[in-house]
């Protein structure tokens, strides 16, 4: 009873908070007010209140940001600023939700121009104030988060990585060479930031936790399906890379290893914990580190045949140099003797005398 008193005062308290947030805005804001509005819906949407965000709020964001040159900016130090000042888990978790809805519910240039005010730095997502909090979702979270802005949503809908300029292995095939030696790498630490996002201190009636949870395992399992063709494309290709780029493979499949396994638990406990039960878990297929060392002896034993192989190669062998020596003096004493042998057929005929008769037989007369 008194723990549901203190909730209670905590969200009455909490409201009085944002009615008086909303006014400043109204009052003190100053840039005209299309900017106004974007930050009296910022507000709104990061209630103090234990629901997920509703659409109505995420709705006019995106129209007074379409409708307004320029302000994804200031949308940006707005959410950053209610992030920073806040000292509610609630409030916090619900800045980083509606970052995340905006990343997923915005087209591709809103995407781009948000990710562009994260590079300047318009836009943070660190939630420094709750590093010793009890809720340690929140921080993986945003760390999440950090991680999640360097991907966009292909026309197909899919989770795809922003790749700059990488590794370059002009021998192989493009197209396997970008999702081998680029994207993987980017997947890799996509599902690290996953891992990190431990359900276990969630619980059944934290709702925006729980969405928060869900909307990120759904995007790991695409990133999943992307990550497992690359592995497979990287051990089919393995024996006909070269040696610096085996060892990168190796590397790459270590850490596939390991991740795999805790993946795995990381879905299974997702199963236990997770209130969405309609969330579409792909099966893990656990690398094992035994399969891996044994590509990387393979590795190391093709390495040493071609350098025993380039050492002997430039050098003539001594048994070699006299075998030749012993066929040139067959060669020059066989000319000594050289002359041609041929057989024809004459027609022409002699006759012997035998006792057994007589024997014609044709012989070529020279």
């Amino acid at each position: 009873m008194g723990v549901d008193i203190q909730s209670k005062l905590r969200l009455a308290l909490g409201s009085m908070k944002d009615h008086a947030s909303i006014g400043k805005a109204m009052i003190y804001n100053h840039d005209g007010k299309a900017f106004s509005d974007i930050e009296i819906a910022v507000l709104r949407a990061t209630g103090h209140d234990n629901g997920p965000i509703e659409d109505k709020y995420m709705h006019e964001i995106l129209f007074l940001v379409s409708n307004s040159p320029g302000s994804i900016p200031f949308l940006a130090e707005r959410i950053s600023r209610r992030l920073c000042k806040t000292r509610d888990r609630l409030v916090a978790l619900k800045t980083l939700s509606l970052i995340h809805r905006l990343l997923r519910g915005g087209n591709r240039c809103f995407e781009r121009e948000l990710r562009s005010a994260h590079v300047s730095g318009h836009l943070q997502m660190s939630a420094n104030s709750f590093r010793n909090s009890s809720f340690s979702f929140l921080n993986s979270y945003a760390a999440y988060l950090e991680e999640r802005v360097g991907w966009a949503i292909n026309q197909a809908g899919k989770l795809e990585p922003v790749m700059f300029n990488g590794l370059e292995f002009g021998c192989y095939e493009e197209k396997s060479v970008d999702l081998v030696f680029r994207k993987l790498p980017k997947c890799q630490a996509f599902i690290d930031r996953v891992l990190d996002c431990s359900p276990r201190d969630i619980v059944a009636a934290d709702n925006l936790a729980q969405a928060a949870m869900g909307n990120t395992l759904k995007e790991s399992f695409q990133v999943y399906i992307m990550y497992c063709e690359g592995i497979e494309i990287l051990i089919n290709m393995f024996f006909d890379l070269t040696r610096p780029a085996r060892t990168l493979a190796c590397d790459i499949l270590k850490r596939a290893s390991r991740q795999s396994k805790e993946l795995h638990d990381l879905y299974e406990t997702c199963k236990r914990v997770m209130e969405n039960r309609n969330l579409d878990y792909p099966s893990v297929q656990i690398i094992t580190m035994d399969h891996v060392l044994a590509l990387e002896q393979c590795s190391s034993f093709m390495s040493t045949s071609s350098s025993i192989t380039c050492r002997t190669g430039t050098s003539t062998p001594m048994g070699k140099e006299s075998e030749k020596e012993g066929n040139e003096d067959i060669s020059s004493s066989s000319n000594q003797f050289s002359f041609t042998l041929e057989t024809k057929i004459s027609k022409v005929w002699v006759v012997f005398d035998e006792d057994y008769g007589e024997l014609q037989v044709p012989v070529d007369i020279v």
